[in-house]
């Protein structure tokens, strides 16, 4: 059901040193740069509609005192869209890039949301007194290796735990990101972890075992921050590409030789 496949990897992480190094953060093109669509736009909303009808309670979740965030970024991610040119607009709702209708639900933000776009969305917000940001609400219908209902609530050291790059080094460095990131200076990272399976929707427990990857597919995440002026809460947007290793051009597919992953 949700074999669904990229024809290329628009970037490619591993061949720059500077998006190499974790976190690998680059400014953004600009604002227009923020939720691209691609040529896997059609097949992965189909998924992310049969996630939301059968699994929503997996891939949607908010803890009590994010809903003013939440609208902040569905307000701003209807702006975006306002502007681009792949979308239609009506009275009845919002015409996807795939000629689909989406009726917009501001009672249900982030179902809207994961209905309107590729990308998945963390909200991640810095309580008054607090060190580091929490992950106060999501929509997170592709998954790679983890799962929503352990990491919601969770401040950014033990969100990233399990990676073992994620030391107490990184984790100031990364809270630093965070805190200094500005409202009209995106970032963004892109990560390349080879995998076996190119399922989309790939949730794993943190006590269940991790499967050694190695195989026919690179799973890339196009991630970026963006923070909102009103709530200042930072958005954390991911865009997956799942693109077969025989797609990759030759250049590529050496450079990756030399690195296990790039998470």
């Amino acid at each position: 059901m949700d074999k669904v496949l990229q024809d290329h990897l628009p970037s490619a992480p591993w061949m720059s040193e500077a998006t190499r190094r974790l976190p690998g953060l680059q400014p953004l093109e600009g604002y227009h740069d923020w939720l691209p669509h691609d040529e896997a736009f059609a097949g992965q909303m189909t998924v992310r509609e049969h996630l939301l009808t059968q699994r929503r309670d997996e891939v949607i979740a908010a803890v009590p005192g994010s809903k003013e965030a939440v609208r902040e970024l569905y307000e701003e991610v209807l702006y975006f869209l306002g502007g681009r040119e792949a979308y239609g607009w009506c009275e009845e709702g919002c015409i996807r890039p795939d000629g689909v209708l989406v009726r917009l639900d501001d009672s249900d933000p982030l179902g809207t949301l994961a209905r309107l776009v590729q990308q998945d969305f963390c909200v991640l917000e810095k309580p008054e007194g607090a060190e580091e940001h929490i992950l106060t609400a999501a929509v997170l219908c592709f998954p790679a290796s983890w799962t929503l209902a352990e990491k919601i609530g969770r401040p950014l050291s033990e969100i990233h735990g399990p990676v073992v790059e994620y030391d107490g080094g990184m984790a100031r460095r990364v809270q630093r990101v965070f805190d200094n990131l500005r409202g009209d200076t995106p970032v963004w990272r892109q990560n390349a972890l080879i995998y076996d399976d190119p399922a989309l929707f790939q949730p794993r427990r943190m006590e269940a075992p991790r499967v050694r990857q190695g195989g026919e597919y690179l799973r890339s995440e196009r991630q970026v921050l963006l923070r909102l002026l009103e709530t200042q809460a930072v958005v954390f947007s991911i865009h997956t590409y799942v693109v077969p290793m025989d797609r990759l051009t030759p250049v590529q597919r050496a450079g990756l030789a030399d690195v296990a992953h790039v998470s």
